[in-house]
């Protein structure tokens, strides 16, 4: 298939685009994309009849930053018949064989959203054709490709499928994240979500666990302390603000009213740190990369603000900055990943494991 469809947040088609041309162009996959403001999506149409399924095969969609899903897909349908927008589908779908799941699915717009019922009533009768024709098996399969149709408006559809290993499992890309009614921010659905993202059910059982000690740089009101004492971490809780008062009586929190960026851990027994202060991005990376350097954590997750241009090359010249600097100063063993997350706004989150070969 010729085309690569990227979800993204509406409002950053233009950095989703910019880092799949760029990808892409290291891969030598040639290629130009299509995409229009706040249409929550990017098509990237390669010149090679199999250029996106290349791409899907050699391109983890975790280590795209501004990416929810991708699949490969085949030209857009357009003017699907309203008495008959199966069997259109069917057809496109054709050389997809034994697809373990369906998924009819919209961009994350409102106007797409409209969508959602009637992709609701199409999903049975296009699973059962599909069926009929090979291309779906009777049973889900998770180790089996995803046939995704998505309607980009009414009677319009690209349709194509994602690689089991490689894709996300959730539906639009989306990670459902219930509101806890006692935290005290909506902030602390980004850090849920992040752990989430970042480590398997069985990683977080291992290493994000009760009688861990956890620093939160910025900690007020306590959006993401309540995520690490929710886990049983005991926390360091970092801010010159006042912090949530029933959050504070578990009698997990140490509350310091200092400035997170000339705070100091008087025991460095840390395993988590957290960060998420409205500050310059560049400062945040420099304050994580220090603590890093010393080794006064395990691991971290930390928001980047972001600018409102240019946003794909701030992250890329950070990322690339912090891995030049931790080199640098003899931290040569550690992972980096980067994601803009469907909680964040106008910022990514990153995770860095130091040591990842030693395991936990």
């Amino acid at each position: 298939m010729q085309n690569l469809v990227l979800y993204c947040r509406a409002g950053y088609e233009k950095d989703c685009a910019a880092e799949i041309q760029w990808r892409a162009e290291e891969l030598y996959i040639g290629g130009f994309v299509k995409t229009k403001p706040n249409d929550a999506y990017v098509v990237f149409q390669t010149f090679e009849a199999d250029g996106a399924d290349k791409l899907m095969e050699q391109i983890k969609l975790n280590d795209l930053v501004f990416a929810r899903q991708m699949f490969a897909a085949g030209e857009l349908l357009k003017d699907l018949p309203e008495n008959d927008r199966v069997t259109p589908i069917v057809e496109s779908l054709a050389d997809v064989e034994k697809a373990g799941e369906l998924r009819v699915e919209t961009p994350d717009t409102n106007e797409a959203k409209e969508l959602s019922t009637f992709c609701r009533k199409l999903t049975v009768p296009l699973r059962q054709s599909l069926k009929k024709s090979g291309s779906l098996l009777n049973k889900e399969h998770s180790k089996r490709p995803i046939i995704h149709v998505c309607f980009v408006a009414p009677g319009q559809a690209y349709c194509g499928y994602s690689l089991s290993y490689n894709t996300s499992p959730h539906f639009m890309g989306i990670p459902r994240l219930k509101f806890p009614s006692d935290a005290p921010s909506r902030s602390t659905l980004k850090l849920d979500e992040a752990f989430s993202h970042f480590l398997t059910k069985e990683e977080q059982e291992a290493r994000a666990k009760s009688g861990m000690n956890a620093v939160d740089l910025g900690a007020c009101p306590g959006g993401w302390t309540y995520q690490l004492v929710r886990r049983g971490m005991f926390v360091a809780a970092v801010d010159n603000g006042p912090m949530n008062e029933n959050l504070m009586e578990t009698g997990q929190i140490k509350h310091y009213r200092e400035d997170g960026f000339k705070f100091e851990p008087p025991r460095k027994n840390v395993y988590w740190l957290v960060c998420d202060m409205v500050e310059k991005p560049s400062r945040v990376a420099e304050l994580i990369e220090d603590w890093a350097v010393r080794g006064w954590f395990k691991e971290a997750i930390f928001n980047l603000k972001l600018p409102m241009k240019s946003r794909f090359k701030e992250v890329r010249q950070i990322l690339a900055k912090m891995d030049e600097m931790l080199r640098e100063y003899g931290v040569e063993d550690f992972k980096v990943q980067c994601k803009h997350l469907y909680h964040d706004r106008d910022e990514v989150t990153v995770h860095l494991w130091l040591n990842p070969s030693k395991g936990f």
